[in-house]
C-alpha cells in the first residue's frame, strides 16, 4: 500500500501503544479484530441496521486501542499496485451516498439465498473499493461480511478460500479484480467469489 503521506511507506503507523515491530502490530491488529467481532456478534439483533455509522463503528473496536485514526474516515490518499482509491476528501459525500443507495436498503431478512449473495457482493465490493480508512479496510468488510451472515443465522464466509498461490479456490488477484471492477458498478465478479466462499 502507498500512502500519500509525509514519512517513509515502508515504516510502521505510528500507534498509540508504542509498537514498531511489525509482527506485534500485526498481532494488536488481528485481536483487535477478533475481539470487536465477539461483541457485535453478541450484539447482533434483527434489527441491526449496517449503515457507514456501523462501519465506523466496526474500525474503532477493532482499532481504537491501535490508531488514533480508528473509526474515521481516512483524510490521506491511497493507491495500490498502481490503482488509485477515491480521493479523501470526497469520501464524507461518497460513504453517505453508499449509505443511502446501498446500506439502508438491506433487508432485515433474506427470503432466499441468491439475494443475500448479491448483497453481500455489493456491499463488499463497494466497501473495499472506496477504503474509507486509512488502514484495516479489508478486515473490516470481511467483518461485515461475516454479520450480515450471522445475522441471517448462518456461519461465516470461507475467506480461507481466498489465497495469493495458483493452487487455492479463489486466487488473491482474482479477489482483488473483483474489487476493481466495483468502480464500474460490475459486480458479477464478486459474486462468482461470494458463491464460492458463501457458508454451507
Amino acid at each position: 500500500m502507498k500512502y500519500q503521506i509525509p514519512y517513509d511507506q515502508n515504516d510502521h503507523l505510528p500507534n498509540r501503544l508504542g509498537l514498531r515491530e511489525a509482527e506485534a502490530i500485526a498481532f494488536a491488529e488481528f485481536n483487535g479484530f477478533i475481539q470487536a467481532e465477539l461483541l457485535l456478534v453478541e450484539k447482533l439483533t434483527q434489527r441491526t441496521k449496517f449503515t457507514s455509522r456501523y462501519i465506523q463503528t466496526i474500525h474503532k473496536l477493532a482499532l481504537g486501542e491501535i490508531y488514533s485514526f480508528a473509526g474515521k474516515w481516512r483524510n490521506v490518499n491511497l493507491s495500490k499496485g498502481g490503482f488509485v482509491f477515491p480521493m479523501a476528501h470526497f469520501l464524507p459525500d461518497i460513504m453517505e451516498h453508499f449509505d443511502q443507495t446501498i446500506l439502508m436498503k438491506l433487508p432485515n431478512r433474506y427470503e432466499n439465498k441468491a439475494q443475500l449473495i448479491h448483497d453481500l457482493a455489493v456491499v463488499h465490493a463497494e466497501l473495499l473499493f472506496i477504503h474509507p480508512f486509512r488502514e484495516g479496510n479489508g478486515r473490516t468488510a470481511r467483518l461485515l461480511a461475516n454479520l450480515m451472515c450471522r445475522k441471517q443465522g448462518l456461519n461465516a464466509p470461507h475467506w480461507e478460500k481466498i489465497e495469493p498461490n495458483e493452487n487455492a479456490p479463489i486466487r488473491f488477484t482474482t479477489y482483488v479484480i473483483a474489487v476493481q471492477q466495483a468502480a464500474e458498478q460490475n459486480y458479477k465478479p464478486m459474486k462468482q467469489i461470494i458463491e464460492t466462499i458463501f457458508p454451507t
